[in-house]
């Protein structure tokens, strides 16, 4: 770690160090393996069709990439700013400034995005209880669990996303056996994959539009980064965990999605509501729908978890660094920047909001005005890693492989999914929205921050 980082380092001291290797790698796995996966494939689908698995094949490409980029980073700077602190440091303040706050502000309507989908699959058992009910109700207790302590949030993550893993290999032994024993006539098998339009029924664009989803389906992954400033030993913890987390993640996500179109044609899974709970229902197993739908829910559960542990260490880095109120990067007597939570929970406010005014839109609307800071933050860390490697040609304890080729590609990927986004009705909030705001946190840090020499922390 060179000297001038060190005091990035100091300046965000406070929080407790006591996550496990297993507990990290859980946290990117929660975060990653919820909605995205059981909701969102089905908005993927509908796009691509059964190509929709060589869409998450690329997303899985441009994650092991970006995972490869940040391992490398941080396992030579493990802080909560993460990513973040990693721009500020190497390209400029500015673009420390730019990455965190769109970072931030994409985690907290990723937030109110899981909990929109949470309000979905309680309709499944109460459908005349409105949707709002259960979004207060279980923000409340997610809340809650992250006020306590960051250990406690750790094992309750950990706890979760166990679950579901291990539910995702039941759902992988119960599919693969239906698929094999189903008789010939009864329209589950592989000839799904070509039947109804073929394999590529929307053609090529189709199958690229639904990139955009597989990348908002992976999104979480990146968390590590940041959680490794409160890991117990995290240049070890770092490592392990990079490694094991994108090769999970790509392999259920594949094998999981494989599974749905064999089991169900790709024009009946690629419509509203949950994939995976169509797959169960035409199992006839009894009580096999409602049991993936509770899982269906813990991951929901789970990733907003997560999202709100990573959402409210991004603001604590911000305050820390001057561009978020004093109060903010405050630390209680536990370790927890509780304002900086409670400040983080915005969006869960908005999705009540819209789901009380828009219900039937309100899951494609959080997710299209979520993307930009998504795709922009990604993109970022790519060019943030050629200005690493720069200044550190040498060797290091983890080392990205084929740079600057490879980090090169990722950005690349990364603005051509930025663009495609403005030629889709679905996604074209994601720029209408991600534009202006960018331009706006420019203005802002030019007139406040850079031309008058002030911080939030100096008021």
């Amino acid at each position: 770690m060179t000297q001038d980082f060190t005091a990035l380092v100091e300046r965000e001291r406070g929080l407790k160090h006591s996550l496990s290797t297993g507990q990290l790698s859980m946290i990117a796995i929660g975060g990653a393996i919820g909605t995205g996966l059981f909701l969102g494939s089905a908005f993927a689908i509908g796009f691509a069709g059964p190509s929709v698995l060589v869409s998450y094949a690329i997303g899985g490409v441009i994650s092991l990439l970006l995972m490869g980029c940040l391992a490398e980073m941080t396992v030579g700077h493990p802080v909560s700013g993460a990513f973040g602190a990693y721009a500020e440091f190497y390209i400029g303040p500015l673009a420390g400034f730019l990455v965190r706050y769109a970072y931030w502000s994409c985690i907290v309507l990723a937030v109110g995005t899981e909990v929109s989908a949470i309000a979905l699959y309680m309709q499944y058992w109460f459908p005349n209880v409105p949707g709002w009910y259960w979004i207060v109700g279980f923000s409340f207790g997610l809340i809650a669990i992250n006020a306590v302590s960051v250990n406690t949030f750790g094992s309750v993550e950990y706890g979760f996303s166990m679950f579901k893993l291990a539910a995702i290999v039941a759902f992988l032994l119960l599919g693969a056996y239906f698929v094999m024993t189903a008789p010939a006539d009864s329209g589950v098998g592989l000839h799904n994959y070509t039947a109804h339009g073929g394999f590529l029924p929307h053609g090529i664009w189709g199958m690229w539009v639904a990139v955009i989803v597989a990348i908002f389906s992976y999104l979480s992954i990146e968390m590590i980064a940041v959680a490794a400033g409160e890991a117990k030993d995290p240049q070890r913890a770092i490592t392990r965990a990079f490694r094991a987390t994108v090769f999970r993640l790509v392999f259920f996500y594949l094998l999981t999605l494989a599974l749905v179109l064999a089991i169900v044609p790709w024009n009946a899974a690629g419509t509203a509501g949950s994939p995976f709970v169509k797959v169960m229902s035409a199992t006839h197993v009894p009580g096999a729908a409602g049991l993936i739908n509770l899982v269906i829910l813990v991951a929901a559960l789970s990733a907003m978890n997560s999202q709100l542990y990573i959402t409210t260490r991004m603001m604590f880095s911000l305050a820390r660094a001057g561009y978020a109120p004093r109060r903010l990067g405050e630390v209680n007597a536990r370790g927890v920047p509780l304002a900086a939570l409670l400040l983080s929970s915005i969006g869960i406010a908005l999705a009540v909001a819209l789901n009380m005014l828009v219900p039937e839109a309100s899951f494609t609307l959080m997710i299209s005005i979520s993307m930009f800071g998504a795709l922009f933050t990604w993109l970022m860390i790519f060019v943030t890693h050629l200005f690493f490697r720069r200044k550190h040609p040498g060797p290091s304890a983890f080392r990205m492989w084929g740079y600057p080729y490879t980090s090169l590609l990722g950005a690349v990927l990364l603005l051509a999914i930025l663009l495609t986004s403005a030629f889709t009705q679905e996604f074209r909030m994601t720029l209408i929205y991600g534009i202006p705001f960018l331009a706006v946190l420019t203005v802002v840090y030019y007139l406040w921050f850079r031309r008058r020499g002030l911080t939030f922390g100096s008021l």
